[in-house]
């Protein structure tokens, strides 16, 4: 069962990565910052539009590896629609799954959104990865903060 779900999850992040969502720069984002891994070349910029406290479109641009790619298409999916703190909740416990090998349960995120957030969580195995996969996220975090910039002391 375990071998069936990690080739789900691979299918997932190739199908993410050879065809990532919201690849495009919105006309009317009022937020935005950078990510940059400088260990592989990874570069990726956020763009959020965000009104009334809800991240109504997030997009990227930019180019990565294969992981990097999936993971920031599979953010714009997750965090488009919600609030800024429920963004930033999803930021954290994504980090978290990519990080910890026992993280917390979190009974506020709906199962859909878990097992979402689950797909890239495979990376904590190898941590030179962890930095493709959370490059993304640091940028939509630095940008909800209006920073321009993720640091990659961050992650």
């Amino acid at each position: 069962m375990m071998d069936d779900l990690r080739e789900l999850y691979q299918e997932v992040i190739l199908d993410h990565g050879k065809h990532p969502r919201n690849f495009r720069h919105p006309d009317d984002s009022n937020r935005e910052a950078k990510g940059e891994n400088p260990m592989c070349g990874d570069r990726f910029m956020v763009y959020l539009t965000l009104k009334d406290g809800v991240v109504e479109d997030v997009a990227f641009q930019g180019r990565g590896c294969a992981i990097s790619t999936a993971s920031a298409s599979m953010m714009t999916e997750l965090v488009r629609g919600r609030t800024a703190e429920e963004a930033e909740k999803l930021f954290h416990v994504f980090h978290e799954l990519c990080t910890k090998d026992d993280p917390e349960p979190h009974g506020d995120i709906d199962d859909e959104t878990m097992e979402k957030l689950m797909v890239m969580s495979g990376v904590r195995q190898f941590p030179v990865r962890v930095k493709c996969a959370t490059l993304a996220w640091h940028a939509m975090d630095a940008a909800l903060h209006g920073e321009a910039t993720a640091s990659s002391d961050q992650f």
